[in-house]
């Protein structure tokens, strides 16, 4: 009995860590998308702002003033609309956590 609470409790535990292993792969999908301007990692060319190591809570502000179409811009708007506002969250947090 006790070999079978340890399996299923290993089993729980992996099952737990491939799911967060898979929402960590999608945001740095969802952040791949931001590449062609701020650069990979969030780490833009001259000339684009840089997202790597910005403050999370300012960079989520600015992705929801986007999508509700507070913040003009010219192909900003249309991307963030794609995103929940839970994804724009995950997103923010990636860039956040990116070192400058």
């Amino acid at each position: 009995m006790r070999e079978t609470r340890r399996w299923l409790a290993g089993a729980v535990l992996l099952a737990a860590a491939a799911t967060v292993q898979a929402e960590v792969n999608q945001v740095r999908v969802w952040a791949a998308a931001c590449a062609n301007c701020h650069g990979t990692n969030g780490h833009a060319q001259t000339g684009n702002e840089s997202l790597a190591g910005k403050d999370k809570d300012e960079l989520l502000q600015k992705l929801l003033d986007f999508k509700t179409g507070r913040k003009p811009a010219t192909l900003m708007h249309q991307l963030s609309k794609g995103y929940t506002d839970e994804q724009l969250a995950q997103i923010a947090a990636y860039f956040a956590a990116q070192k400058k």
